[in-house]
């Protein structure tokens, strides 16, 4: 049992990581296996600066963030090296700058995490995967916005 202030930090995380996802309108799930530190840092940069939140997460973390909530559905997803990219005002660009990165890098593993199949969610569900999906099948989702 870890002490109360590792657990206190782990549920600052989830609750972090839990509002982040809420108020992102799109968000993809990556596997940044491959990538060196210079290449993960232009990456970053370059998706900061298009307004996508770009984090590494633990697989667990993450799961207790969407415990309860219709990304739970991606579960399958949250395994091996993961990181989040999400974004709250730009449905595509989290997906574009990825996918452009992957084509010029030999090493960044775009899509890998595309072992599972997820399913559409109900029409009246908050969050559903991405109709489309980046030529590579990776796991997308976008909020739909409730009149």
């Amino acid at each position: 049992m870890p002490n109360a202030i590792v657990l206190e930090k782990k549920q600052q995380q989830v609750a972090a990581l839990s509002e982040n996802v809420s108020a992102a309108v799109t968000g993809v799930i990556v596997d940044y296996k491959g990538i060196d530190v210079a290449d993960d840092t232009a990456l970053r940069k370059e998706l900061r600066e298009n307004g996508v939140q770009y984090t590494v997460v633990k697989n667990t973390i993450l799961r207790k963030a969407v415990e309860g909530t219709d990304l739970a559905e991606m579960e399958p997803f949250f395994n091996g090296t993961t990181a989040l990219a999400t974004s709250t005002d730009d449905h595509v660009a989290a997906a574009r700058i990825l996918n452009n990165y992957a084509e010029k890098s030999e090493t960044f593993i775009f899509g890998s995490k595309a072992g599972a199949s997820v399913e559409p969610l109900s029409p009246s569900a908050e969050w559903r995967p991405a109709r489309k999906r980046a030529p590579s099948s990776v796991p997308i989702w976008q909020q739909q916005k409730r009149p």
